[in-house]
């Protein structure tokens, strides 16, 4: 796969014609203005299968394979399951387009959960991130793009937790002094361990996502919920 980097500055209605047939495939815009990227989202819209990341004068847009949708979307089942079977408080808010315009910064990431501050936003229909805390954990799928550039506007916007995952192997990063570093246990939730998640999401493939979600269930009865 290879990316698109453009450098010319381009009005927001020819960068909304460039979106559409994106399939996959990432795009980079340089030298776009603020007001030039928010004139796109209201542009494009709600209804695109393409997420934007914008920082400094750079746009990525990038639209999801269905092998990346297929395990960001495996990985939010086990999120889910785990965070039922242990009563934790959840709320998924998928690709949340955060931005903050005093940072001229913006972010859609694959998904986005609250744990640790969903009772802050449990009764809000709108999260505006800025005024309200920023997700909790934000999960990247990096089957094809690496989530690198992503990152130091995750560490602006104050995403505590990153996950990413790239078909093979899982890692946590946590927040620390500005910069994500690697860390061992996840700081949202502590007692799943990325080797379990992995082997969940690749089991799928072959026993199927359901049965995968009930011996997924039953893994963490008999090794979380020990009493």
């Amino acid at each position: 796969m290879t990316a698109t980097t453009l450098s010319k500055p381009i009005p927001s209605s020819s960068i909304a014609e460039q979106i559409r047939p994106i399939a996959e495939d990432r795009v980079i815009l340089h030298n776009v203005s603020w007001h030039t990227f928010e004139n796109l989202l209201a542009d494009v819209g709600d209804r695109r299968n393409a997420l934007f990341h914008y920082l400094n004068g750079t746009l990525e847009i990038m639209s999801p394979l269905s092998l990346h949708e297929g395990s960001n979307r495996f990985i939010d089942d086990l999120i889910r399951a785990f965070s039922d079977e242990l009563e934790v408080d959840l709320r998924k808010l998928g690709s949340l387009l955060m931005k903050i315009p005093e940072l001229k910064l913006g972010a859609e990431p694959d998904s986005c959960y609250y744990i640790q501050n969903e009772p802050i936003i449990r009764d809000k229909e709108v999260i505006v991130v800025g005024q309200d805390p920023p997700p909790d954990l934000v999960l990247e799928v990096d089957i094809t793009n690496p989530s690198d550039r992503r990152l130091p506007i995750y560490a602006l916007l104050g995403v505590p937790e990153v996950w990413r995952y790239d078909s093979y192997s899982l890692e946590f990063l946590a927040l620390e002094n500005g910069e994500y570093k690697p860390i061992e246990k996840s700081l949202a939730f502590p007692d799943l361990p990325a080797a379990i998640i992995v082997e969940y999401v690749q089991q799928r493939l072959t026993l199927g996502e359901s049965a995968t979600l009930r011996e997924f269930r039953k893994w963490v009865r008999a090794n979380v919920l020990v009493t």
